[in-house]
């Protein structure tokens, strides 16, 4: 099992949720919801336990998403390579990646961490510098890493067709 595979398995990516999850709504649409539990989070102070139920949303949302919208007609977006470039990463036990890819890939897998002690110290205060800070950092890497992807992807669907056939 490649290493981060427990989350596709958590999602239940299968064929038709990866060509979904390709559309580039599905991916920008996932993108404010880390701002947005941070939001609720720090809104316990204003509506108590009831932030809870927007979280719980925008975890069903998070799960969800993938599948929300249709596949795209085209897969030319930044953000659909972004994706296929996800799968190709999360496949590299099975189909090995470019050294230069992987230590990249893996580094910018870890570092979002450096973002979350400033931003989990923003939403326990409620401090907005710390919790703007923590989500520049977080969402930054993140998107610095699907740009990453997306080069994987661009390296790998020349080398092998199964990739290429992800391309419409």
């Amino acid at each position: 099992m490649a290493r981060m595979q427990w989350i596709a398995d958590l999602f239940a990516m299968d064929e038709e949720t990866w060509a979904r999850h390709a559309n580039p709504l599905s991916g920008w649409t996932r993108v404010p919801i880390l701002p947005l539990i941070c939001l609720f989070l720090c809104a316990r102070a204003w509506i108590g336990w009831w932030c809870l139920l927007p979280i719980a949303l925008l975890l069903f949302w998070t799960w969800y998403n993938p599948r929300a919208f249709p596949p795209p007609e085209t897969t030319d977006a930044w953000a659909s390579r972004a994706v296929m470039g996800e799968r190709v990463w999360l496949a590299r036990d099975k189909v090995p990646i470019p050294a230069h890819h992987a230590l990249w890939a893996d580094i910018l897998t870890w570092a979002p961490v450096i973002g979350l002690m400033p931003l989990v110290w923003g939403v326990i205060a409620i401090e907005i510098w710390p919790l703007i800070l923590g989500l520049v950092l977080t969402v930054g890497v993140k998107l610095w890493f699907l740009d990453r992807m997306v080069w994987l992807y661009q390296d790998m669907a020349t080398q092998h067709p199964a990739y290429a056939a992800w391309q419409r």
